[in-house]
Parts: C-alpha cells; structure tokens; sequence
C-alpha cells in the first residue's frame, strides 16, 4: 500500500493470552506477533505499544512534516518561549 510505504505502517496492538499481537491499521496486510512468559506482560506491553503521541506532533516529526516543525519553533521564538522542558500530559 502507498500510503504505508510513505509514511509507514500505523499499528494497532493487542493482546490474547500471552501473545501480543499487532497490525496495521490502514489494511496493507502487516502484522505479527510475539509471545510472552504471562498474560499479565503481554497485556502491559500491548497497552503502551498501544497509543498515538498526537501531543508530541510536530516536537519529534518525521522528515515530511519538517514545515509543522519550522512553523512551532518560529513560533516559540516569536512568543518568546525559551523551548526548554515542557510538562507532558498523557491520556489514558
């Protein structure tokens, strides 16, 4: 699939007993799986696996969104900020 080959696979995680397993959610066909020693491990590691970092877009962007980066560290320098350590929030 194009969209994949460009801006690579966006896989989804689950788990099932001990195997996590994982596959792309745009449908090119990519998926696999792993298994762990307890159901517990693969259930821990399928949940943070599991999450998108929307917050972070644009902080650490891939090459083809190097304009978004341009566009947020011109704005922090307008705006004055020093571009130092920020608080993270994260959604569960």
């Amino acid at each position: 699939m194009l969209r994949c080959h460009l801006l690579g696979h966006r896989f989804r995680f689950l788990h099932e007993g001990e195997t996590m397993r994982w596959r792309c959610a745009r449908g090119c066909g990519a998926e696999g799986s792993k298994r762990y020693p307890t159901a517990r491990d693969a259930e821990r590691y399928a949940r943070a696996f599991d999450r998108e970092d929307e917050a972070d877009l644009g902080r650490r962007a891939p090459l083809g969104l190097l304009p978004l980066r341009l566009w947020r560290a011109w704005r922090r320098r307008r705006d004055g900020t020093d571009g130092g350590p920020r608080a993270v929030t994260r959604s569960r």
